[in-house]
């Protein structure tokens, strides 16, 4: 159950993060001369108040899901006015570099900080125009906040819907036995809330990007049982059928189609036979129709290499060739959850 002023508190935090993150979105929006849709793609695009909707109702099915008992009250509702005031200068800071690239179409710079042979090339791009792509320190520290920007302060509360399958998957079987990998876990927002909820549940952070696991290290600090590990998604360094349990977020949408199947091989791998797999990504053409129009003008927007072909891909296809078989889908804003279990 959630008391009226946990309810109070929940609204008023949220309502906060949707007036910081949305409105440096439109200050982003006024600084930057971003690729303009064709007049018929633009007429399809939602309007302002209709993604604000959107945006409130997901917050709504978050705030019920606490009360079911799905998860609890997220980590950093509340986050240290200092800490976010710092992310903002370095932000706008940070702006100026990306339009720079953006402008002249500049995606590869990274190539030129990343050891020899260390990386796929596929990785070796900056991915939204981003500085040092996922090479630096200061990369893995203004991730999260570019993200919760470009959603407008929906970033987490999306993520946070993947705990809905975890939780009916852990009350069916239990603790006893449970292991979870993330893979690609990024800076580990996503862990975060995993062991908020279930902090005897081993996890595993698999990343390609020493800086970012750094960060996920330190977000997942405070508490125990939780293994940091280097690799790559399509070659995961362990044992088949080491884990009950995969999550994997925001990855697929930045690979190419070839690897795409590839990572899938070898979730199924590492996954013992009955395991559940909870993919989190990026709405699909046809998932929401009236963000169609939004989907197809992502990439142009944006440096997303791969995205167009992701948002055409057919996923259950593609984890039935691995013998990962879809049981849910689930539309969350802007993203999709959906689950597939290990035959």
């Amino acid at each position: 159950m959630v008391s009226t002023v946990e309810r109070l508190v929940y609204g008023a935090a949220q309502g906060l993060r949707v007036s910081w993150y949305f409105g440096q979105k439109m200050v982003a929006a006024r600084r930057t001369a971003r690729t303009p849709a064709p007049p018929e793609r633009r007429a399809r695009m939602p309007d302002t108040a209709r993604v604000l909707r959107d945006l409130a109702a997901l917050f709504a099915r978050d705030l019920e899901n606490i009360a079911k008992g799905y998860y609890a009250m997220p980590v950093g509702l509340l986050e240290s006015p200092r800490e976010t005031l710092d992310r903002t200068r370095r932000f706008f800071a940070d702006l100026e570099r990306v339009e720079e690239r953006r402008q002249a179409h500049a995606h590869s710079e990274v190539r030129d900080i990343a050891p020899p042979g260390r990386y796929p090339r596929y990785y070796l791009q900056n991915f939204h125009y981003q500085t040092d792509g996922w090479l630096s320190d200061e990369s893995a520290r203004l991730y999260d906040h570019q993200v919760e920007v470009l959603f407008g302060g929906g970033a987490d509360a999306m993520r946070r819907q993947a705990l809905v399958p975890l939780h009916h998957e852990l009350t069916r079987r239990g603790l006893k036995g449970a292991r979870l990998i993330d893979i690609a876990c990024g800076t580990g927002r996503f862990l975060r809330e995993v062991k908020n909820n279930y902090p005897k549940l081993p996890v595993t952070a698999l990343d390609l990007s020493p800086p970012y696991l750094a960060e996920a290290g330190r977000n997942l600090a405070a508490w125990s049982g939780a293994t940091l590990l280097e690799g790559a998604a399509e070659a995961i360094p362990a044992a088949d059928a080491s884990f009950t349990l995969a999550t994997c977020v925001y990855l697929f949408h930045e690979l190419p189609p070839a690897r795409r199947r590839d990572v899938a091989r070898e979730m199924a791998r590492v996954l013992a036979p009955g395991g559940l797999l909870v993919l989190v990504d990026s709405l699909q053409l046809g998932d929401a129709p009236d963000y169609d129009a939004l989907l197809e003008h992502f990439p142009a927007a944006f440096h997303e290499p791969y995205y167009a072909s992701y948002i055409s891909e057919d996923l259950a296809a593609l984890f039935a060739e691995a013998r990962l078989t879809r049981e849910t889908s689930e539309l969350a804003y802007f993203s999709k959850v959906t689950t597939f279990r290990r035959s």
